[in-house]
């Protein structure tokens, strides 16, 4: 969240699918540009680095005009924002929008893509009263100007980003409810965000509710790793994964509210490198499986139960670590990339290219996919099993050939029939080196596991 504090969303409830994995843009993977730190690269640098990547959107908290000209012409669009402090103003005086939009959009359209503005952040969630009321009618006066400003101005989307705190009830999914404290001046902007086509923005993080129930079976949940699943109890769907859960959770709560129709953009979601002693799961590897997931799971194209066949636009947070943020160490810890400009983790984000022009680089390509995916000598049943039922219950998934009478059904062990499934998933999920991970319970291979009639699919390059 940028300028202001992450708050923990309520522990909910992986459709884990992902395809293969390319560098070139993604219209749905954005980015958040934080600038709570005093060591950023400078704006040339960080343009170079997102060109590099598949990154296509960037959100940023305020107006950076250094970035937004050195974006001219890349195909990235931006969401910039309105400062809190602004919005009483705004909301005030029609003249003060028109202002605000002619000193920090018109500048710079058509050149870059301005594609929205955010209004604010997270402003039904800070406790003060006028400021919420405040922030309607400064959407409305802003997207006035932007109307009687022209074809510059005119496409630009009016919203507001919001915490998963406005939610009464998350769990299960199809019980999503807004909170009543906020559902007054909340009606009333999604009835604007309707007319206007804008979404409706927030920030799911399944970080925060492994926070607040860090067992095993919930960390599995939230990084899109093997796991039973949680069943909704009203829909009967079961869900694989905390994103989807929560994103399901807010659709309900717009279907409730009586605005089904609103889109639903993801502002922010992440996951921290580091963290301090009461921060459980906060790592390199942690982070890594969660961005690199997730980011798998909206190039499927799977969507979510209640949102099938679409991606959300998601804009991960974030695109480097903030040195001067307050707070523990994890508020600090949030950077994809280092601010030398390279990787923190590899999140097959990248393309090869340099992004560096001196001071750093940006990563290398991404490891040669191919080759097969079996179980890891020492895997214990009781993971392999938990792997096996994971991967044979994933569409694309074929296990066949391991029930009886099946090709592979003999030897009728389950570390032969777990590194069918494994391999199975691996390879119509995209062949990558993080589509093999299964808690470290498998690994990659280059010599062919086939044996007479049973055939591994795979090892081309």
């Amino acid at each position: 969240m940028g300028a202001a504090a992450r708050k923990p969303a309520a522990a909910l409830l992986p459709i884990w699918l992902c395809l293969v994995c390319v560098s070139r843009a993604q219209p749905y993977i954005g980015v958040n540009y934080g600038e709570v730190a005093d060591n950023l690269p400078s704006p040339d640098k960080t343009a170079r680095l997102l060109k590099s990547t598949s990154i296509s959107k960037v959100r940023l908290y305020g107006v950076d005009a250094g970035l937004i000209r050195a974006l001219a012409g890349s195909g990235i669009s931006v969401v910039v924002g309105v400062a809190n402090g602004e919005i009483p103003t705004l909301a005030a005086d029609p003249a003060a929008a028109s202002r605000w939009l002619a000193a920090n959009v018109l500048p710079f359209v058509p050149a870059t893509t301005i594609s929205a503005v955010a209004v604010g952040n997270e402003v039904l969630e800070s406790g003060d009263a006028a400021l919420a009321a405040a922030l309607l009618p400064a959407m409305q006066n802003l997207r006035a100007a932007a109307a009687a400003a022209g074809d510059g101005a005119a496409g630009i989307r009016f919203s507001t980003v919001n915490t998963m705190g406005v939610m009464a009830q998350s769990e299960p999914p199809s019980a999503g409810a807004f909170h009543p404290d906020v559902a007054p001046q909340l009606q009333q902007i999604l009835g604007f965000l309707s007319k206007t086509g804008a979404p409706f923005m927030v920030n799911p993080y399944p970080w925060f509710a492994y926070q607040s129930d860090p067992r095993p079976e919930t960390l599995a949940f939230c990084l899109f790793q093997p796991n039973a699943g949680r069943v909704d109890g009203g829909s009967k769907v079961r869900y694989a994964n905390m994103f989807d859960a929560q994103l399901d959770a807010v659709k309900s709560a717009l279907v409730r509210a009586g605005y089904g129709g609103v889109d639903i953009v993801v502002a922010e979601t992440g996951w921290p490198t580091r963290g301090d002693a009461g921060e459980p799961g906060a790592t390199v590897e942690n982070a890594r499986a969660y961005v690199s997931n997730l980011v798998a799971h909206l190039r499927s194209g799977a969507g979510t139960p209640l949102m099938p066949g679409r991606s959300v636009d998601t804009y991960l947070f974030a695109l480097y670590d903030e040195d001067l943020k307050p707070g523990p160490t994890s508020e600090r810890s949030f950077g994809l990339y280092h601010t030398d400009l390279t990787m923190a983790y590899d999140a097959g984000l990248t393309s090869n290219s340099n992004a560096g022009g001196g001071t750093g680089t940006a990563a290398p390509a991404q490891p040669k996919a191919g080759g097969w995916c079996v179980a890891r000598d020492g895997a214990s049943d009781a993971e392999l099993q938990a792997d096996l039922d994971y991967a044979c219950s994933q569409v694309g998934v074929d296990c066949g050939a391991i029930q009886p009478g099946g090709a592979c059904f003999e030897p009728n062990t389950v570390h032969a029939h777990a590194a069918y499934a494994m391999n199975q998933l691996y390879q119509a999920a995209g062949r990558q080196p993080w589509n093999c991970d299964f808690r470290a319970s498998a690994t990659l291979t280059s010599e062919n596991p086939s044996y007479g009639a049973c055939v591994y699919t795979g090892g081309g390059q």
